[in-house]
C-alpha cells in the first residue's frame, strides 16, 4: 500500500542563481572527485555543497549552508503544496523516450510495502545519516517503481504537461528535465487513492531509503514528534510507472584486470564447457547477435589481445546448481548471475570477496566505451552484456533477494537540487 502526499517544495530561486544547469547536479555516489571540482567551479550555490561537500565538517557546513541560502532567498519555499510531475527526455541508441514520474513524499515502510533489489553497505548510508541529522532535510530523490499497465496515474498529467513547465535544465548527457507543479486538489486526491494499491520498488536510492528509517526510528526513540507530513516519517521520492515504455534499463558492462596468467585459449576452452561460442570479426556483428537474442542468456567479450570479438551463448542449465546461496532459480538465471557465478568465479577465480573489493572488475555504462577502455591496454578483457529487464528486477525483489552488484542501470538519473524537502520536527 503505497502512501504518497503533496508538499511544500523548496526550490531554487533561478533570479538569484541564474542558470540551473549551473546548481543541479546528478546523485551523489555518482559524483566522483573530479565532478565535484566541477560542481563547485560552476556555482557558490550549487547543490553539491550540500549533499557532498569538500570542507572537513561537511555535514555542518551543508546545515550552514542551507540555511542561509532559505535566509537569503537562495532556495524558496512553493506557498501551495503539490505533486511536481517530472519527465526526462532522452536518447539510447539513436532513439528518443520521454520518462514520465512525479515527485511527492512516500510513507516509510520497513516491511512488504516497499520491495528492494540491492544490498546496502555500511559506509554510504552512515554518511547520509549524518547529513540528514545535520541538515533536517531531503535533497536526492529515491527512484520508486510501481505497477499501472493501464497508465492511468500518467494520464493524469497529460492536461498540466501541455501548458509551459515552472522549469526545465539539461544534464552533463544533454537530456531534458521537465518539472511542472500540480496543485489541482481533485488530481491529488486521485493519484493519492490510485496509489494506494500499489507496491513500491526500489530503483536508485537503496541507500537512502535505509538511512531514512534509521533516521526516522532515531527520531521515535528520542521522542520526537512528527510536525505533519513534511517530517521523518515520509521520504522525498520520485515514483516512476515500470509499465511505460519511456522507462529503460542500461547495462552495465565488465572490465576485467589484474588475473594472473590469463591466456585466451585456455579461458575459451574452460567457458566452452558450459557455453557455445560464436566468433565474429567485428564488435558490429556481435552487437546486432546480442541484440537480437535478448530473451537468451547471450554475453559479449573480447580479450585486448586477440582481434576476435565473441559471444557466449549459455547452455548448461545444470551447473546453475553450483550456485551457493539457497537463491531461487529466477535469481541463478539472471545474466549478471552466470556472469558473475560462472565465469568469473568458476573460470577465472574472481569470487565474492574480490567482487566487493573491487580489486579485478571495472564497471562501464556504454559498450562503445567499454572496448575502447579495453583498446587502451589497463584492462585484459571487456564483457559486454544485454539489460536485465525490469520484470526480472521486480521477480527478484518479490522474493525478497537481492541482485548482484551493477546488475541494474536506470538512466538517465534523477538530478538532485530540482526539488528540496525540509523536515519539520516537533523536538
Amino acid at each position: 500500500m503505497a502512501k504518497v502526499f503533496p508538499f511544500h517544495g523548496y526550490r531554487y530561486n533561478q533570479k538569484q542563481v541564474g542558470e540551473l544547469e549551473k546548481v543541479v547536479t546528478q546523485p551523489y555516489d555518482k559524483i566522483d572527485q573530479q565532478l565535484q571540482e566541477e560542481y563547485y567551479e560552476q556555482s557558490p550555490y550549487n547543490i553539491v555543497r550540500l549533499i557532498l561537500g569538500k570542507e572537513e565538517d561537511r555535514y555542518y557546513s551543508a546545515a550552514e549552508n542551507l540555511n542561509d541560502w532559505i535566509k537569503n532567498q537562495i532556495l524558496v519555499r512553493d506557498q501551495k503544496a503539490g505533486f511536481y510531475v517530472y519527465t526526462q527526455e532522452y536518447e539510447v541508441d539513436g532513439k528518443k523516450f520521454v520518462r514520465k514520474g512525479f515527485i511527492g513524499l512516500g510513507k516509510l515502510e520497513a516491511g512488504e510495502g516497499v520491495k528492494a533489489h540491492e544490498s546496502t553497505m555500511e559506509g554510504p548510508k552512515a554518511d547520509r545519516l549524518k547529513l540528514i541529522r545535520a541538515t533536517e532535510a531531503n535533497f536526492g530523490h529515491i527512484f520508486m517503481l510501481y505497477s499501472d499497465q493501464k497508465n492511468e496515474i500518467n494520464d493524469l498529467f497529460t492536461k498540466l504537461m501541455q501548458k509551459k513547465a515552472l522549469f526545465e535544465v539539461r544534464d552533463e548527457d544533454q537530456n531534458l528535465h521537465k518539472v511542472w507543479q500540480l496543485t489541482d486538489s481533485e488530481l491529488i486526491a486521485r493519484i493519492k487513492e490510485k496509489m494506494e494499491s500499489k507496491n513500491l520498488y526500489i530503483a536508485d536510492g537503496h541507500h537512502r531509503y535505509q538511512t531514512a528509517l534509521n533516521y526516522q526510528r532515531e527520531c521515535r526513540e528520542k521522542g520526537w514528534q512528527a510536525d505533519g507530513v513534511e517530517s521523518f516519517n515520509h521520504r522525498l521520492m520520485t515514483f516512476v510507472n515500470m509499465d511505460d515504455p519511456g522507462l529503460k534499463v542500461l547495462p552495465t558492462h565488465r572490465l576485467l584486470y589484474g588475473i594472473e596468467d590469463f591466456k585466451i585459449d585456455s579461458f575459451l576452452e574452460k567457458a566452452a564447457e558450459d557455453f557455445s561460442i560464436k566468433e565474429f570479426d567485428s564488435k558490429e556483428k556481435m552487437y546486432n547477435y546480442l541484440d537480437q537474442n535478448t530473451k537468451k542468456k547471450v554475453f559479449g567479450f573480447k580479450a585486448a589481445a586477440e582481434a576476435e570479438y565473441y559471444v557466449f551463448e549459455f547452455e548448461n542449465e545444470a551447473v546453475l546448481e553450483q550456485i551457493e546461496g539457497g537463491f531461487s532459480q529466477a535469481y541463478k538465471e539472471l545474466d549478471v548471475s552466470i556472469l558473475h557465478n560462472i565465469i568469473l568465479d568458476k573460470y577465472l577465480g574472481v569470487d565474492k570477496k574480490a567482487l566487493a573489493a573491487k580489486t579485478n572488475l571495472d564497471y562501464i555504462r556504454y559498450r562503445d566505451r567499454a572496448l575502447e577502455e579495453l583498446e587502451a591496454g589497463k584492462y585484459q578483457a571487456a564483457f559486454i552484456l544485454n539489460p536485465t529487464s525490469v520484470k526480472e528486477v521486480k521477480n527478484i525483489a518479490d522474493q525478497g533477494e537481492k541482485m548482484p552488484q551493477k546488475s541494474t542501470d536506470f538512466y538517465p538519473k534523477l538530478l538532485t537540487g530540482l526539488v528540496i524537502n525540509k523536515l519539520s520536527i516537533k523536538k
